[in-house]
């Protein structure tokens, strides 16, 4: 089955009634929203929607493209997430998947460099953590985060995890998501394959990949309980510094007086 049509499944079963104005009559045999309420409110046949969602038509018009993306819903992310889908469906030998090659140049180690106290790092589409400086290696070493230096791996394989995230869930869901997200351009990217074949196994992440949320990494915000530095919150500020490889620059900025006064003199006084 085609990644659209898993796509356009999941987000269907993940829909009930009374989110598209539907009266809730009860219990239903099979989760979320029936095929023929989706196409009636998508405009298409109910035969159409059953051959997208199981892959047998694979080039459906900008228009029904569109029209789903309202009938299901979506917010801004999945409807550019869907519209790729569906390129790559009509036109994959017009969509190269994104090349491989996680060399982090010169001129980005610098800027990590220069931006420490603050911690920072880079971070690929697979979660691998390519480079950082030496305050978030300070930050993140006691935490196994750099061991391997990979955030979804630590995020479901190490029980450190859940002793750092209060709200572990919602962070772990947010982390599915941003990898849902790249899907389109990198599934067949050795990294990311590996990444999902050896998470696959991990029933809280298989859960979460089924449901097919999507998520681009984007700013916000982080709490940490730390073993030496106690409670941290920072605010995350995320760049893309290249289109090409989708690579990420974070850093993590003292969000209140606890943490600025928890974090920077450790920093300052360590070299």
């Amino acid at each position: 089955m085609s990644d659209l049509a898993t796509f356009l499944r999941a987000r269907r079963e993940q829909l009930r009634p009374t989110d598209v104005g539907l009266p809730d009559r009860g219990r239903r045999r099979t989760p979320g929203l029936r095929r023929e309420e989706v196409a009636t409110l998508a405009g298409v046949s109910v035969d159409y929607l059953i051959r997208l969602e199981q892959g047998r038509d694979t080039h459906p018009s900008a228009s029904v493209i569109y029209a789903l993306a309202d009938a299901l819903r979506l917010d801004e992310a999945e409807r550019l997430h869907l519209g790729q889908l569906a390129m790559i469906s009509a036109h994959g030998e017009l969509c190269p998947t994104a090349p491989s090659g996680y060399e982090v140049p010169a001129t980005v180690r610098t800027l990590l460099a220069g931006l420490d106290p603050n911690p920072a790092f880079v971070l690929s589409p697979s979660k691998d953590v390519l480079a950082w400086n030496p305050a978030f290696e300070r930050v993140a070493g006691p935490l196994g985060l750099l061991d391997p230096p990979n955030l979804a791996r630590w995020m479901f394989l190490s029980e450190a995890s859940r002793d750092t995230y209060d709200h572990w869930d919602e962070v772990a869901d947010q982390l599915v998501a941003q990898l849902r997200a790249a899907e389109p351009r990198w599934s067949h990217d050795a990294d990311y394959a590996a990444l999902l074949d050896e998470l696959g196994g991990v029933d809280e992440f298989a859960r979460r990949w089924a449901t097919y949320e999507v998520e681009p990494k984007a700013r916000g915000a982080e709490q940490l309980r730390h073993p030496t530095l106690g409670r941290l919150t920072f605010d995350l500020e995320v760049l893309r510094f290249d289109d090409c490889i989708d690579r990420l620059l974070v850093t993590w900025l003292p969000a209140d007086e606890a943490t600025e006064a928890a974090l920077r003199p450790r920093l300052r006084s360590v070299g």
